[in-house]
């Protein structure tokens, strides 16, 4: 299965990190990642109950060494995008979908849960590669978080091992660095540059790009560039 990792970005309420690591160990779970993190205590290891383990071996960090180190970054949302127009929180998937996603990716995929009065923030959500939202009534969308992290964990419980390795976030960055001054070469609009390059991060983080395909993308750039340098 792919190395899959819960990330709780700033959480409020440290009942709520440990029914989180109790439910990541109800379905097979046991990478928790915590950034910025309420300080935990006596309540959070009760609530935790026989996943105390999880909870103490969590992992501190920042959320850009996930970025970096991560195959796939998958963003938790309630707030959607429903127009084309707003490309930030589009197009999403359920757990379901995500389950097929990566069903068969061999690498670090991780998944954010952001803060349970305000969830993750606009540019938090567009450096994740795909876009996942829980389906539930529009009277009343929001879950809490250790209630979300339930649900996803078990749409992803029993997933089979990957088979093949896909290209990580260090790999794939320069990409992204390389389409954005190719935008340059060919004089993109300043205006539509920062929804471009969310569209284009959109597109290529639901394909699962490996580190060759990766490389083909490079080399048909500068193929493009050397024409365009020629033509000029």
């Amino acid at each position: 299965m792919p190395n899959i990792e819960i990330v709780l970005v700033g959480p409020l309420y440290e009942g709520n990190v440990g029914s989180t690591a109790r439910v990541m160990k109800n379905f097979g779970l046991s990478h928790l990642v915590l950034i910025n993190s309420c300080p935990l205590g006596d309540y959070a290891f009760a609530c935790a109950s026989h996943a105390r383990d999880v909870l103490e071996q969590a992992d501190l960090c920042t959320l850009e060494e996930v970025y970096n180190r991560s195959t796939l970054t998958i963003a938790t949302t309630g707030e959607l995008n429903k127009s084309v127009c707003r490309s930030l929180r589009m197009p999403y998937y359920t757990p379901t979908e995500v389950r097929e996603l990566i069903k068969d990716v061999e690498g670090r995929v991780s998944i954010l849960f952001g803060r349970e009065n305000w969830g993750l923030n606009n540019e938090e959500v567009a450096q994740c590669d795909v876009v996942c939202t829980i389906p539930s009534s529009p009277d009343y969308p929001i879950l809490n978080l250790s209630h979300a992290v339930c649900v996803i964990c078990y749409e992803l419980s029993g997933l089979p091992r990957g088979t093949y390795t896909l290209a990580t976030h260090q790999e794939i960055d320069p990409l992204y660095s390389h389409l954005d001054s190719f935008l340059d070469k060919i004089d993109h609009p300043d205006f539509k540059r920062e929804n471009t390059m969310i569209l284009l991060r959109r597109i290529l983080g639901r394909t699962k790009l490996t580190i060759r395909e990766v490389s083909t993308l490079h080399g048909l750039l500068r193929r493009a560039e050397w024409h365009i340098d020629k033509k000029k």
